[in-house]
């Protein structure tokens, strides 16, 4: 779904891609599974920490999305509670990534100011409440693309299995939002594309 023509999506999507490595390892994956620092031998640490304040940094681009629709006043009741519902799954992805980044060794990225994500995403750009659903929904569906773009590098399917549960979440929140605004379902085969 395209973004309102006046506001600026970074490309959650393209997150892997630009970092120092292509996916996430097996280690990593491992640590987002709740499995200790032992099982990150496998790979570079160094990447799988990159990768992972990648991620940590989209995740608090997303939970600084809901807040800022939230405060917007543009949100009506029932709409208000559903975006602070998907703000509170990204707040558990976001303390996932943060446990697997300190048990690596890393230095988990800092959350910005909400006033520097209100300038990234555009926000003074929204007027409406479909403005803020269809910010949503794009953040959402590149989500989506992203996690599910790691899963074919695994070799087990338990590890692929951590990343589609993320990606999970993400669908089921882009498809609520996208039922919202009046669009239809999605077609087959258009997630991960």
């Amino acid at each position: 779904m395209p973004a309102h023509p006046s506001i600026q999506v970074l490309p959650r999507r393209s997150f892997l891609r630009n970092s120092s490595a292509a996916v996430l390892s097996t280690g990593a994956v491992l640590l987002l599974a709740g499995h200790g620092a032992q099982a990150a031998g496998q790979g570079d640490v160094a990447a799988d920490i990159g990768i992972l304040n990648t991620a940590l940094g989209l995740e608090h681009q997303g939970i600084n999305a809901y807040t800022l629709g939230a405060k917007s006043g543009l949100l009506q009741k029932p709409v208000l509670d559903i975006a602070l519902k998907f703000q509170a799954d990204h707040k558990v992805h976001r303390d996932l990534l943060i446990d697997a980044i300190r048990k690596l060794g890393g230095k988990p990225v800092e959350e910005k100011s909400l006033e520097a994500y209100a300038t990234a995403l555009n926000a003074a750009a929204l007027r409406s409440q479909n403005d803020v659903l269809t910010l949503a929904a794009s953040l959402e569906l590149g989500a989506t693309n992203a996690y599910l773009g790691v899963i074919p590098a695994f070799k087990d399917h338990g590890y692929a299995k951590v990343a589609a549960r993320l990606a999970a979440d993400e669908v089921g929140h882009w498809t609520i939002l996208n039922q919202a605004l009046g669009q239809p379902l999605a077609k087959a085969m258009m997630f991960g594309a």
